[in-house]
């Protein structure tokens, strides 16, 4: 079996097409086709079903896809990772965090990275902890910064606590205050508010669910949905409240109103996660140092 090889199988199978994954390889699409054929003859088993106008996977060209992705990217890392050079004057790091961490966290710190690394590239990847879970499993990202607990069934990965952030309850200084206008609002307070809630897959969707459910109501939603930037501008349009974190709140300048939430409050603790069978490469692990020293 040939790499190049697996190159070619994994642009068919993305593509769906012999000539797209031609063009996406720079290969003329006959010789394409034969590394194909010679891998299937290898394998001894068809890995797609060509029909005139449709190309499927066969259950072996199935199993093989997630193995063939995870081959090629631990080979992409391991060229990475010998062309580094000792003063780090070159390479790349693939982080993935969670929207509101690319908001309020991240900034300062690869602002801080990119000025003693300028030749470093950095690749972000914004998602949800377990979409990021996934790609660090597949040999997609370098590091990435989840929200523990890991779900069950998580893959096998390193995790070093990076901080505990405190939620808060933002709206538009142009509505009543939530909770009454207390100065700080309970979880029960947000029975009766109408909430602008983050899509499926946001961690804080989760919690904040969650949280109203342990204090035995649904959450009434006004817009669900939305990213972080989208979230917080409905919030500043008016049409309800959100719970968001506190660096983020912080960040998003003028037009929100600010509530914090009575003790116990929300948290949630961010984690800095990596594959446990493979190191992260020389300019991702000076990149952790960084983040755990900030």
């Amino acid at each position: 079996m040939q790499f190049q090889q697996l190159q070619y199988f994994v642009a068919v199978a993305e593509t769906r097409h012999f000539t797209r994954a031609a063009d996406l390889v720079h290969v003329a699409q006959p010789s394409l086709s034969q590394q194909i054929k010679s891998l299937e003859r290898e394998l001894g088993a068809d890995l797609f079903l060509r029909a005139r106008g449709n190309i499927t996977l066969t259950d072996a060209g199935e199993a093989l896809l997630p193995l063939a992705r995870r081959i090629l990217a631990d080979a992409d890392t391991a060229r990475y990772e010998v062309q580094e050079l000792v003063q780090l004057r070159r390479g790349r790091v693939r982080l993935g965090a969670t929207p509101s961490l690319c908001t309020g966290l991240l900034p300062d710190v690869l602002r801080a990275f990119h000025d003693r690394y300028p030749g470093i590239q950095l690749l972000i990847e914004e998602g949800g902890s377990h979409d990021l879970i996934r790609e660090l499993a597949r040999g997609a990202l370098d590091l990435a910064l989840v929200v523990l607990p890991l779900p069950p069934a998580s893959p096998a990965l390193t995790t070093v606590e990076l901080l505990r952030e405190d939620l808060v309850v933002v709206s538009s200084p142009e509505a009543p205050r939530p909770g009454g206008g207390r100065r700080t609002v309970r979880v029960a307070d947000l029975e009766g508010e109408r909430l602008v809630m983050f899509r499926h897959g946001y961690d804080l969707r989760e919690l904040t669910v969650a949280a109203c459910r342990a204090e035995g109501f649904e959450p009434d939603f006004a817009v669900e949905g939305g990213e972080m930037d989208a979230v917080l501008g409905f919030v500043r349009a008016g049409l309800g409240v959100a719970v968001v974190p506190r660096m983020v709140a912080a960040r998003s300048g003028r037009g929100l109103r600010v509530t914090p939430l009575a003790r116990p409050g929300l948290n949630r603790t961010i984690a800095l996660a990596h594959r446990s069978d493979v190191a992260p490469p020389r300019a991702a692990r000076e990149l952790q140092r960084m983040l755990l020293e900030r």
